[in-house]
């Protein structure tokens, strides 16, 4: 255990990442996930209805969305964390507890897509307009769903001395309480990078940088998503530099930092080739052909 200098700032973290409420226990980390669902849905429910769909389609596409993005999330972090839960003296049954903290990113955004495209297909929208209304929106998500790793005290970076060092107690997740020192104290790590809060104010930039380019420029289909992949991978991978917990790794890199670096690539090029095409609609991919051709026709005639 790192005894910490004593220090007159810092930002601290809580004791108590839970409320027991008879034998209902409430995670704040799960409130911080919902939390971010119900404002990233309300966003992407509004910038849709700016590109000619309603409300209801959102909802529809949402209910198969988010449910394949948990189960994607919880799947990635178990794979890439799997010595967490498997192995001599472990508890492979951890890997269902949810609620105690491990939602991988890219394992939700993979399997989030699978079910938007299932919802947007039954709501008869196109999937390039609900990816490029929720981009803006995943980003408001993750950004308030990073405050349940602060409540767990947990995805902190190398320790420091910076006035805005992070506190880390020693938690029990299990019972949602810090670790007690034998005067009665919270136990205390050490003081070390804010790496959550961070990312989550990068992604709340990240946010604001996606809605302008897309009033500025009036980005083509497809566009603003892959823009959101390129810049909150370039976020991530120096965030995942800087953390000091435990992973695997490949080639000295944790596979964050190896997964990240790949996806902005990706994105960077998939930018490029989407970002000259006509603007995502919510206007059937048919009917919009069907206007595009006429336009070309009248433009031919003329």
């Amino acid at each position: 255990m790192n005894t910490p200098a004593v220090t007159e700032l810092f930002f601290p973290s809580p004791t108590v990442s839970a409320l027991q409420l008879g034998p209902l226990s409430i995670r704040f980390y799960a409130l911080c996930i919902l939390a971010g669902i119900v404002v990233g849905v309300w966003f992407t429910a509004r910038r849709l209805r700016a590109r000619g769909g309603t409300t209801s389609q959102t909802l529809d596409i949402v209910a198969w969305a988010v449910p394949f993005g948990i189960v994607g999330g919880r799947l990635y972090h178990v794979i890439t964390d799997n010595q967490l839960y498997f192995g001599p003296g472990k508890d492979p049954w951890g890997a269902l507890r949810i609620w105690e903290g491990g939602l991988g990113i890219w394992g939700a955004v993979a399997l989030g897509l699978v079910g938007a495209g299932i919802g947007a297909r039954r709501a008869g929208l196109p999937f390039a307009a609900f990816a490029d209304a929720a981009a803006p929106g995943l980003l408001l998500a993750q950004g308030l769903g990073r405050w349940g790793n602060w409540f767990n005290n947990e995805l902190y970076g190398e320790p420091t001395d910076l006035p805005w060092k992070l506190q880390i107690h020693a938690m029990n997740q299990a019972t949602g309480q810090a670790l007690t020192a034998p005067d009665g104290t919270p136990e205390i790590l050490g003081y070390f990078q804010p790496t959550f809060l961070y990312e989550s104010l990068w992604c709340l930039a990240a946010a604001s940088l996606l809605m302008f380019l897309d009033r500025r420029y009036t980005l083509g289909a497809r566009s603003v998503f892959a823009l959101y992949i390129a810049v909150y991978t370039a976020g991530r991978f120096v965030f995942e530099l800087m953390r000091s917990d435990p992973a695997n790794t490949i080639l000295g890199l944790r596979v964050n930092t190896w997964v990240s670096g790949l996806l902005f690539l990706a994105g960077v090029a998939l930018f490029h080739r989407f970002r000259s095409l006509p603007r995502s609609t919510a206007q059937p991919a048919a009917s919009a052909e069907m206007q595009r051709s006429d336009a070309s026709g009248k433009e031919t005639s003329a």
